[in-house]
């Protein structure tokens, strides 16, 4: 456990250092979200219909678009060698960095979001409904991200490739994200979505972290 938080404690260090990359992800959902309302016009009833979606497919391409930086310096410094051969098993080790990851790039976009949804007229209960959609499913946007992060090291023109591979396995979560906003507007219970979301999230926590291990390995060779 030692370990893993000095792993966690050196990625926010290295983030805090880095903050121009992540203020960037952030405009950038911040700017997204902010266009639609402007482009679209300010018919409320409207607004509050694509709400949910503008919101989580902004949330999603600003995760995606820290992606390709989380294992990109330790490949270019050479200290990702040290992590493939360290006692810690190296699963262990990408889910603490993942968890970093999710602290500097996730847990920002749920905590912005309740701002972004004045601009809809959402009122309080919709927006909490997809803040917790939100808190649920960025984690596993995270885990499923960084497998595609880990394979695509490396490689040149990773970036798009690591579009293709992501976005598909996005889209059970994208759906039970805003599908969770949808039924509580329609007077449903949003507890299958957030159901659905936590289960994503257990699958994701128990296997992502080795897959992404193993990719590691396969792009270090």
């Amino acid at each position: 456990m030692n370990a893993l938080r000095a792993i966690v404690r050196r990625d926010l260090l290295l983030a805090w250092r880095r903050r121009a990359d992540v203020a960037t992800a952030l405009l950038f959902f911040v700017v997204v979200v902010s266009l639609f309302p402007l482009g679209i016009g300010p018919e409320p009833n409207l607004l509050r219909t694509i709400a949910p979606g503008v919101i989580w497919v902004a949330a999603l391409l600003a995760c995606m678009l820290s992606l390709a930086r989380l294992f990109e310096s330790d490949h270019a410094d050479g200290s990702l060698d040290p992590m493939l051969l360290a006692a810690t098993p190296l699963g262990l080790i990408v889910a603490a960095r993942v968890l970093a990851h999710w602290l500097v790039s996730g847990f920002p976009l749920v905590a912005l979001s309740p701002v972004l949804a004045l601009q809809f007229d959402l009122d309080q209960m919709l927006t909490g409904v997809l803040v917790l959609s939100l808190l649920i499913g960025t984690p596993v946007l995270s885990l499923v991200g960084s497998i595609g992060a880990a394979l695509t090291l490396g490689l040149r023109g990773g970036g798009v490739l690591l579009a293709l591979l992501v976005l598909p396995l996005y889209v059970p979560v994208l759906i039970a994200g805003t599908g969770a906003v949808d039924a509580a507007a329609a007077g449903l219970s949003a507890l299958p979505y957030f159901l659905i979301l936590a289960a994503l999230l257990v699958l994701a926590g128990a296997f992502a972290p080795w897959a992404i291990a193993a990719s590691l390995r396969i792009s270090a060779e």
